[in-house]
This record gives structure tokens, sequence and C-alpha cells, in this order.
């Protein structure tokens, strides 16, 4: 029986095709992400109104969450959707150079969406209440079908508009905080319990109810009306088209202005936030609280620093000999960016049971500085078992399986007959 569905030109990308930038920045990127998502583990501590990070701890533990209140909160996630929807593109021009119809490639992208946002259910069921695959799903969804076929100048104008009112938001928040005006929030309200993120709740069933209730909410807010993972995928629709990370040689001028401009705003919109956080700037808590002052400077100016870190890693692409290429920790760091759905999940599949209080309980003793290393450390096993992977030529078991999901019944159109 024939497929109803639209052929493709090709099937999914192989390794020889892959640039050296946007995987490295892919793998890095997830030692981030293991590095931000640990505070939410950090059940057995007192959070402040923020809840973001516990409020006590050891002089390194006020070290490491300064740090991560300035340079990773709310600044990876845009990372991570600017290379995701640059992949989207790849995706998409690589069917259509193969000489698959715009429409074809398109859909098989909505495929590959829908897959994924099952695939974030399955992870905030088993595992993880702030997966982030569903989300990203939705969102490359929406505006895989709004714009990934749109003009240059049209991907352009309304990631401006996104900037302009990510503005909007944004500026009140900072006249706010230079005039110490911070609102009339009530942070009792909105002290978080200990029960942080369901790593806190001791029955398995419990857990799995109020991690899929968090995981609907961060769909539809990161993956429905979050801004600033729109305009960072859209800005990745237009850089992967003019192949920034692929040809960084000839974009240095922009990536240097990126990343200069970029990682600054990034960093001094999250210093307020930290400095308060640490006790060394007297605000009240409604200030760093969800909708305060402090906490909305920092989620505006995230984009930017996102956008920044997207920068540096083309330009450490740029600036690496051949020789450092072909070094086992680029290769390492690069196969784990090739892999990075299956070392995202990995990090929960060894978070979750040894962290959370449903299963070994290890976060309800640990500080910040200690889950950093612990997580870490989770890095470090996903990049061994990438570079295994990558030495033994195979896919992660992730990728493996999204893969055939979506291309296992699209028919390949033969290649047109040369001329002459």
């Amino acid at each position: 029986m024939r497929s109803s569905r639209q052929p493709t030109a090709r099937g999914p990308v192989q390794p020889g095709e892959r640039a050296l930038a946007p995987d490295l920045a892919r793998g890095v990127m997830l030692l981030l992400i293991v590095l931000s998502n640990t505070g939410f583990y950090l059940w057995a501590a007192e959070h402040g109104a923020s809840g973001w990070h516990p409020t006590d701890g050891s002089t390194v533990d006020q070290v490491v969450q300064f740090l991560m209140i300035t340079a990773l909160d709310l600044r990876t996630y845009p990372l991570f959707a600017f290379l995701f929807g640059y992949g989207m593109t790849q995706l998409f021009l690589r069917q259509t150079a193969a000489g698959a119809a715009p429409k074809a490639a398109v859909s098989l992208l909505r495929r590959r969406s829908l897959w994924l946002i099952v695939f974030g259910f399955a992870h905030a069921a088993l595992l993880m209440a702030g997966d982030i695959i569903g989300a990203y799903g939705l969102a490359s969804l929406v505006l895989g079908w709004l714009f990934l076929r749109r003009a240059n100048r049209t991907l352009l104008v309304w990631a401006a508009i996104g900037v302009a009112l990510i503005a909007l938001f944004t500026v009140p928040s900072v006249i706010d905080a230079t005039t110490g005006h911070f609102g009339h929030i009530d942070a009792s309200t909105v002290e978080p319990t200990t029960v942080v993120y369901a790593s806190g709740e001791e029955n398995p069933l419990a857990a799995a109810g109020t991690r899929l209730q968090t995981w609907l909410f961060v769909v539809f807010v990161a993956g429905g009306v979050a801004v600033p993972i729109h305009v960072a995928i859209l800005l990745g629709f237009w850089a992967a088209r003019r192949r920034v990370l692929e040809e960084p040689h000839r974009h240095l001028a922009l990536l240097r202005w990126t990343a200069a401009v970029g990682v600054p705003i990034g960093w001094l919109g999250g210093l307020p936030a930290a400095l308060a956080h640490v006790g060394a700037l007297d605000v009240p808590a409604a200030a760093v609280a969800e909708s305060g002052a402090l906490a909305e400077i920092a989620a505006g100016t995230g984009l930017f620093g996102g956008l920044g870190y997207v920068a540096l890693f083309g330009l450490l692409a740029h600036r690496m000999s051949a020789r450092a290429r072909r070094s086992p920790a680029a290769i390492a760091v690069a196969a784990v960016g090739k892999r990075s759905l299956s070392s995202y999940l990995t990090h929960s599949l060894i978070f979750s049971p040894v962290l959370a209080a449903w299963g070994l309980g290890l976060g309800g003793k640990l500080g910040s500085a200690s889950m950093a290393a612990f997580a870490v450390g989770v890095w470090l096993v996903t990049v061994a078992g990438a570079y295994a992977l990558e030495r033994a030529g195979r896919r992660g078991p992730a990728e493996a399986l999204l893969r055939w999901l979506v291309y296992r019944d699209i028919p390949a159109v033969k290649p047109a007959a040369p001329v002459g």
C-alpha cells in the first residue's frame, strides 16, 4: 500500500554533512542547561520569592547561586531556542536542495514537531516537570508553519517586533528599579514550598501528576507565548539561511558585535537579581518575585545573553585550529551536540531517580555548589557516552527513534536524471 504522505527528497542528515560550530554550541549548551536545572532538585532547601535558588547555604553555595543567576538563568533557553530554529532551517534547506517541494519539507518538520511534543510528554510523565522538548515542539509547530517559507526580511521584521515587545515590558521595570519602586506584590503569596517541580514529592504517582501539570504550563507559556523564545527561533531561521555558524569567517563582524553587546546586556540584566539574592542589594522580596522589577529585567535581557553565547561559540569555532578541531575534547563535545536529545534525556535519567524524594533523595542533602559539581559530572558522563557512540559510528538512541518515527513511512523522491 502506498503512503499518502508527501515524498521527501532525502533522509536524515549524515555525519559527514555536519559543521563543527552548531554541534559544539549544542554540546556546551547542554552543560549550561544541566547546571541551570540544578536548583529545582534542591527540594529540602528553603527557597526565596523567586523560587529558583535556595536562600541558605555556605559562601561557596552563594557564589554558585550568584553566578547562575547572572549568567545562566533565563539565558540558556533562548540559546537553546536559537539553535533549535537553526537546526530546523538546516533540515528544511537540505530537503529542498535535494529536490523536495517546500510544502513537503514543512510537512516533514511539522511531523517532527508533533513527535517532539510526544517525547516531552513522556519525559515529564516519567522524570522531569521542567521539560522543554514539548515547549519547543509547540513553538516549532507554530513558527515553522507561519515563517519557515517567508522571506528573510519578514523574519527580521517580526523578530524586531518581538524585541520591541520585550523592551516595552522591560523598560518600565528598569525605571522602577532605578527609582526604587518595586511594586506591591505580597511575597508571601509567591513563596514556593519545598516541593520544587515535584522533586520533593515522595509519592511517585503524586509526583507524576505534579510534573504533568507543570509541564502543561511550561509548554503553553514557553512554547506558546514566550516572546524571547519565539524571537530566538526566528533569528535561528535567518542565521541558518546565511550559514552564520557553518561559515563564521564570512560573518565575523556580526558575531563580534553580537557577542560584545549581547553577553554584557545578559549579565548586567541578571546582576541585580543575583546581588539581591545573596543579600548584597537590599530590596523587598517583591522585587525578585515573579513579575517583580528585578525578575522582569532578568527575563527581558535573557534573549541578548543567549544570542551573545551563540556568537561566542561561532567565534570559538572560527579560531580553533585544524588540530584543535580533531582533538578528542572537541570531538567529544561536538558528539554531545549531535546527540543533544539523547544527552538531554540522559540528564533526567540520572538526576531524577538519584536526586528526587521519590528516588534516592540525594537532592535533599546537597547544596548549590555540590549540586553543580554533580551536574558537571552528569554532563561528563554524557560526553563519554557520546564520544563512544561517535567512535562506533552510531547515533544517539533518542535521535534514532525520532528519525525512525519521522521518516519511516515517507517515500523519498527519485533524483532527477542528469540532462545532456
